[in-house]
């Protein structure tokens, strides 16, 4: 674990780790990876309930996996960009609406996707959910989801799920433990 804080500028060996000197960046006995999709998709690939041993389970994981990050979280993050770093700014007033209609348009194909199903692949929890559950929380507090009981319901499921929690306690401990950020 490495804790970077977002306001000063990475160090010149993070950039070999991430060139893009984003988070997250994985290291392990075998691997050096950047992106999130990247990690998810090498930590389950052994692992059946995030990427199926079927070849077409599997396939379908892989590709709502790569919908949360290419098909989702592009509008979710031009919302996060606007209310974080251009809060006040008259561009973002005047480009937040249609951020807000983009993204309205996005849940709402999802929300038919999901359907009323339990997961995005049925009843089966995937590498997909996780992925589509963490590009969710993107939007947490702003009310856009309150509309599509499904995604709510759906969000609430993945993240009561006992690996999500363990995950999200641990990443909270780690913050908590080290105190003030250091690159």
């Amino acid at each position: 674990m490495r804790k970077l804080d977002a306001m000063t500028q990475r160090s010149a060996d993070y950039y070999q780790e991430q060139p893009f000197c984003q988070v997250p960046s994985y290291r392990d006995d075998t691997v050096s990876l950047f992106e999130s999709g990247a990690i998810v998709l090498h930590i389950g690939r052994n692992c059946e309930t995030l990427l199926p041993a079927d070849p077409a389970a599997r396939a379908r994981a892989t590709t709502w996996l790569i919908a949360a990050l290419n098909s989702v979280e592009p509008f979710l993050m031009q919302l996060a960009t606007i209310d974080i770093f251009a809060a006040g700014e008259e561009w973002a007033k005047l480009r937040r609406p249609g951020v807000i209609e983009m993204i309205d348009k996005r849940l709402s194909r999802l929300s038919d996707a999901l359907g009323d199903k339990a997961y995005l692949d049925g009843e089966r929890f995937t590498a997909g959910d996780l992925m589509m559950t963490t590009v969710l929380r993107i939007i947490d507090g702003k009310g856009l989801l309150d509309r599509y009981f499904n995604l709510v319901a759906y969000k609430t499921r993945c993240q009561a799920r006992p690996a999500f929690q363990a995950a999200l306690a641990a990443q909270i401990a780690d913050f908590e433990e080290r105190g003030p950020a250091a690159a």
